[in-house]
């Protein structure tokens, strides 16, 4: 648990704020950052890596509210991108366009557009067709889009399917034995400029031989290029470095993962790109929730809490583990339960067959580790009003997003004349 998520006489805080303190501000269910978690994220890849002097690009998708993404634009940070909507919160947020990368493999013709309008510092193109759509657009007004080919190297980065992306048959990225014929067509186009080569092989990754595995075809790619002609100046490596979501989980240091890539980059040629998102944010929020009612089921006990699905889809959609805590530590004796949601499906869980601490009626649940993936995956299934969003600064805290109410969600819709009452 980061040192900013703590107990303080047996009260759970937020830096120096209680969470008891934020709930009867806001209520329940919501989402608590810790802004000097994200500074020391930051921070601990920048030292770890200043031998190269990368460009880091936060991973916009990770969290992308634009008051996080403010904290990581005044430390300096691009960004990593994958729509128009995540460009416009980086601009909303002070970012500089010219450290933003744009990925993802179903850009529109209007996001390439207003893409090489605002001067982003690449897009990472994920197919042959993609290059071609993007060389017209870029064409038809004038200018040169920046790119970077994002290649397939067919590693096993050993982490959940649906979050690994470097696999052969993969819907991402270029194979990287078919690449080279791709740049020379790319270096030919009148509307591109080759600059880069891209790879990201997944995310939530433990074992650095996968990351300089990638890196070592990346290498000899870039080397094959120089043959023809064509020169390299960024290699971007993606992100994907793990965090621990479960205390026995021990991922690799930032500091060891750069000692890795630093082995295998220092002196060379290029300029080294990484897209870190949950290994910045991830165990910078937690997820409060409020316990509604106690039930005791034939063969489970279930905690019936206020946060669903919804709110944090990562148990139900990966069946991903969040460590849950009590807000207020007491001697209450424990037991296995299942923390269950409101909504109605059977997969409406935050953990099932979890050890926890007795609770009553109206206690207050964390579940930790909820900065990545967390609200910006959230939902208004059944109808539910996303919830607010704090940052916890010292001893203040902040909200960066209020909760939505009922009148938000249906604000936009309405009733044909043939059907009026």
């Amino acid at each position: 648990m980061d040192n900013n998520f703590h107990y303080k006489d047996n009260n759970f805080y937020v830096e120096d704020v209680s969470v008891e303190t934020i709930v009867s501000g806001v209520g329940t269910p919501c989402y608590i950052y810790s802004y000097s978690s994200f500074v020391n994220s930051f921070q601990d890849y920048k030292k770890a890596f200043s031998k190269l002097d990368p460009l880091i690009c936060f991973s916009v998708k990770a969290n992308s509210n634009i008051a996080i993404l403010r904290i990581f634009s005044k430390l300096g940070s691009g960004f990593d991108i994958v729509s128009e909507g995540e460009l416009e919160r980086v601009i909303r947020a002070g970012g500089d366009t010219s450290k933003v990368v744009f990925s993802g493999v179903g850009k529109t013709e209007e996001e390439m557009r207003r893409a090489i309008q605002v001067d982003i510092l690449f897009f990472n193109v994920e197919s042959r067709e993609e290059l071609v759509v993007l060389n017209q657009v870029a064409s038809d007004i004038g200018e040169k889009a920046r790119v970077a080919i994002r290649v397939n190297p067919d590693i096993d980065p050993k982490t959940h399917p649906y979050i690994s992306t470097g696999f052969e048959k993969s819907k991402f990225g270029i194979d990287i034995a078919q690449s080279l014929d791709v740049y020379k067509e790319a270096s030919q186009m009148k509307g591109i400029e080759v600059i880069g080569i891209d790879a990201h092989i997944g995310s939530q990754i433990f074992e650095l031989s996968s990351f300089t595995d990638s890196l070592k075809k990346l290498l000899k790619l870039a080397k094959d290029l120089e043959h023809i002609g064509v020169d390299i100046k960024y290699i971007d490596i993606g992100g994907g470095l793990g965090i621990s979501y479960k205390n026995d989980e021990i991922p690799p240091t930032k500091a060891t993962y750069a000692e890795e890539i630093i082995g295998l980059l220092d002196e060379m040629p290029y300029k080294l790109i990484l897209e870190p998102g949950r290994s910045l944010a991830g165990n910078s929020g937690i997820l409060v929730t409020k316990v509604l009612y106690n039930k005791v089921g034939t063969a489970k006990k279930f905690i019936i809490v206020d946060a669903a699905m919804n709110d944090l889809v990562r148990p139900a959609f990966y069946e991903s583990y969040h460590e849950i805590l009590t807000a207020k530590k007491e001697e209450v004796g424990s037991e296995k339960v299942d923390v269950v949601g409101p909504i109605c499906e059977s997969g409406d869980f935050l953990a099932i067959d979890r050890e926890l601490p007795k609770v009553k009626r109206g206690d207050l649940l964390v579940a930790l580790s909820a900065g990545a993936y967390g609200y910006v995956m959230s939902s208004n299934y059944n109808t539910r009003p996303r919830v607010p969003e704090v940052l916890v600064n010292g001893s203040e805290y902040h909200v960066i997003k209020d909760r939505e109410k009922i009148d938000d969600l249906i604000k936009n819709e309405e009733i044909p004349e043939f059907l009026s009452l």
